[in-house]
This record gives C-alpha cells, structure tokens and sequence, in this order.
C-alpha cells in the first residue's frame, strides 16, 4: 500500500522539483550575470529551501541537529556520510552562513539544471576521479580558495552514495589534501540518517514517508592533531557510530 500510494506522490514531486530547478535556473543566471556572487548566494540558498519542501510532498520530513555555535570566520571542512543526492539541501539550507561549497565528480557539472550551473560558478570544485593529476590540482586549488575566504567545505569521503545506508570506508586522500591546503579549519564532522530511504524503490517511485535526520557534531581542529590520520579515523568513527543500523 505504501510503495502504491508512492507513485502518484512520485509525480507530483518530480513535476514541482523539475520545475523548481528550472526556474531558478533563469534566477541564478540573472543573479550571477547582472548582480555577481552576493546575489547568486542568495538564490542557491532559496533553491535548497525549495527543493526540501518539495521533499516535504513526499510526506518526508527533516531535522538538522546542530547545537554548536561555529564562527562564521573560520574556514571549515564539514565531513559527512553519503546516502543519496537529497544529503546536499538541508546541509547547503542550515550551514548557509557559511557559504558552503562541494567536492563533487565532473559528470554533475553539466546537464542538471540549477545544479550544474551553481557547480560551475558557484566555488565548488569538479574532479574527474578517472583523472588523479587534475583531481590533484583542482583541491589543491580549492583549498586555497576556502582557507582565504573562510568558507566551508563539504566532502563526502565514502566517494560515492550507500544504497543501503551502511558506510562505506573512507577514502582519505581528498580529506588529506583539504586538510593540508586549510590549516586554519575546523572540521565538522556531521552524520546523515534515512536520506537513502528515499531510493528504496529506485528513482521511481521515490520513498515516501520518511524522516531524514543530520546531526552535527562536536568540531574539531586541525591544530590539536599532530598526527592527522587519527584526526581523519576520528572523524570516521564518530560519524559511522551515530549512523542508525
């Protein structure tokens, strides 16, 4: 009954997200071509607000769990388990402050509309993960970029989405290079549940019903860690363990 009840619900969804995404589009163009950054920012921001309560017509409902007030004035690596493309709104909406920005693979960089275009000019970084000595130089080059404007950084380390919501193991080299390019950093270790549930059944139709948490925890600095692959298992094992079985 509930998988049955999902499709017509699945529908209506893709009608309003696919047109959500449409028109801010235009919106971020406009934004970006006339007005720069500041105004880009600002619709980007209201794209995640929109895109969730499209979400929200599919019965989901969200919860962001954040008790630590973060200083807008540090730059920040926000660490976080992968579950489905649903994880970027609520953490792009409530980190907002922070100006946060995505290691993502180049395939997203084209195509999509509204993401693709805020991929390209927004300040994240594309890599081409068949690719190392490109992947190499852009975080290196973008980690630059966050350590002088004080902005955050979101990387997914398990490299790609669980299906199932159980990790997978991090891959640590871009959280090295991270790490290294932005000394200055804390690193914000933040946990995801049930954003997989919303796949369950594939692209169509989606899971309906659920509740989709983020907990963010307790941040870290680089400085206190000499050796910094117990700083990156730290990071792991704080995430992993808050991941409902």
């Amino acid at each position: 009954m509930r998988k049955l009840l999902a499709y017509p619900l699945s529908v209506v969804f893709y009608l309003c997200f696919g047109l959500t995404l449409v028109i801010f589009h235009v919106i971020q163009w406009i934004s970006f071509n006339v007005f720069g950054y500041k105004a880009l920012k600002i619709s980007v921001d209201w794209l995640q607000f929109f895109i969730m309560r499209c979400l929200n017509l599919l019965g989901t409902r969200i919860s962001f769990y954040n008790p630590y007030k973060i200083s807008t004035d540090r730059p920040l690596i926000i660490v976080s388990n992968h579950q489905s493309m649903f994880d970027i709104s609520p953490i792009m909406w409530y980190m907002r402050k922070h100006h946060v920005k995505f290691v993502s693979k180049k395939e997203l960089g084209k195509g999509i509309p509204s993401v693709s275009y805020n991929l390209r000019h927004g300040g994240s970084v594309l890599i081409d993960r068949k690719n190392p000595r490109q992947s190499l130089a852009a975080m290196m080059t973008f980690g630059d970029y966050i350590e002088q404007t004080k902005r955050a950084a979101v990387i997914f380390p398990e490299g790609t989405r669980s299906k199932t919501g159980v990790p997978k193991p991090f891959k640590t080299k871009g959280l090295e290079m991270l790490i290294k390019k932005v000394p200055s950093a804390l690193i914000v270790p933040v946990t995801v549940n049930n954003s997989w549930k919303m796949l369950r059944y594939g692209n169509f139709p989606m899971g309906i019903g659920n509740h989709m948490t983020f907990t963010v925890h307790k941040p870290l600095e680089i400085i206190n860690f000499t050796n910094k692959v117990e700083l990156i298992q730290q990071v792991e094992q704080t995430i992993v363990e808050a991941i409902e079985k």
